[in-house]
């Protein structure tokens, strides 16, 4: 291997048109974006939209059907040592049940050619220095998350790739992911997260590619996807015709009658539709005003995966409740460990260029 890609520091994915058939199942189609270095990347969709496959395209995993993935300009199998360009956390029941965590992170650091300091290192960064002679069989899935992104972390990669990170972890746990995405892109890194809510990420990310039935349906900022959602606002009145010709005479005329004889008016602000009344001597007896929230947005542009095909199904699908994040537990850039919980465990001694360790709790060291 000649290492192209390896040190031009650009920590860029791009992916052109990459296209992947299985069969007659075209799990990916055309699909093109970049993820930028310095920032974190939402790469979202429903489950089965083809995340996985274009995560796994990415690392070499398996072949395109048409177009490419490249990491800092080269495909990853021209990269010559990966392992410190990029780490992935793809599947976290991917371990030997009888090994023990040290030794299980042991064998990939005499595989990617790093000291095997470097495995304490990484125990102590994800929190699970306390377990690292426990055998994995005995861990709980937010540990064998942990253990994971522990194994991603051993070459001290400048790009993370991680689908589903948050699986498993307690609302503790998915705190600290959050804030070390955030300082691990603070510090000039990639990181690339798939999820399948865009409720989960939406406070981390800074960029999102959203990707229905295997193509793309949006990418950009999330305030641009808050911009497509049109303001709308309920109004029930002593003349609805009156006020709809009134708001028609200022250049609203998107408005539809409500089934409460009322007006649905979308495109306009309460402010707006309020001024207009009282100009046009129309009472309001109630006015309410919604505003399409991010959620909403999401399941508006992969819904169309989700069409019934059964003859008792009914348009539409009930989405899993949002999660939500906690406060961050580092600022950005930080690379401290964020503040132990009462009765946690004491933190693991910090070891050189960790990013320290996230608080550890009792109910996560107990085997299940």
């Amino acid at each position: 291997m000649n290492g192209r890609g390896n040190n031009d520091g650009s920590g860029r994915i791009v992916v052109r048109n990459l296209t992947k058939r299985f069969g007659p199942v075209e799990a990916v189609r055309d699909l093109s974006f970049t993820v930028e270095p310095g920032q974190v990347t939402g790469f979202l969709g429903p489950n089965g939209a083809g995340k996985t496959t274009t995560l796994r395209a990415a690392l070499g995993l398996l072949t395109p059907t048409d177009g490419e993935v490249t990491v800092n300009g080269v495909r990853y199998e021209q990269l010559g040592s990966p392992a410190k360009v990029v780490g992935a956390l793809l599947d976290s029941n991917a371990f030997h049940h009888s090994r023990r965590a040290r030794a299980h992170l042991r064998i990939y650091t005499a595989a990617i050619g790093v000291p095997d300091q470097r495995a304490d290192e990484v125990l102590a960064l994800v929190g699970l220095t306390d377990a690292a002679n426990r055998k994995i069989g005995g861990f709980s899935l937010g540990m064998r998350q942990r253990l994971a992104l522990a194994t991603a972390l051993l070459g001290d990669p400048r790009i993370l790739i991680l689908d589903e990170p948050g699986s498993g972890l307690d609302p503790e746990g998915v705190a600290w992911l959050r804030g070390f995405m955030r300082s691990f892109a603070g510090s000039g890194r990639t990181v690339l997260v798939s999820s399948h809510q865009l409720a989960e990420v939406a406070q981390t990310v800074d960029q999102v590619v959203i990707i229905s039935q295997g193509a793309r349906v949006f990418e950009g900022k999330l305030d641009q996807l808050r911009g497509d959602a049109q303001e709308r606002v309920h109004v029930r009145c002593s003349d609805p015709t009156r006020l709809a010709t009134a708001l028609a005479e200022h250049g609203v005329t998107d408005i539809q009658s409500s089934p409460d004889d009322g007006l649905t008016i979308i495109g306009a602000t309460s402010v707006t539709v309020g001024d207009v009344a009282l100009a046009a001597g129309v009472a309001i007896y109630r006015m309410a005003q919604e505003r399409t929230d991010l959620e909403q947005q999401f399941l508006q542009l992969t819904t169309a995966q989700y069409q019934p095909r059964g003859p008792y199904a009914q348009p539409g699908y009930l989405p899993a409740q949002p999660g939500a994040f906690g406060p961050p537990a580092q600022s950005p850039g930080a690379y401290g460990p964020p503040a132990q919980p009462p009765g946690a465990f004491g933190p693991p001694a910090q070891q050189p260029g960790a990013y320290g360790p996230p608080a550890q709790l009792p109910n996560q060291e107990g085997p299940r």
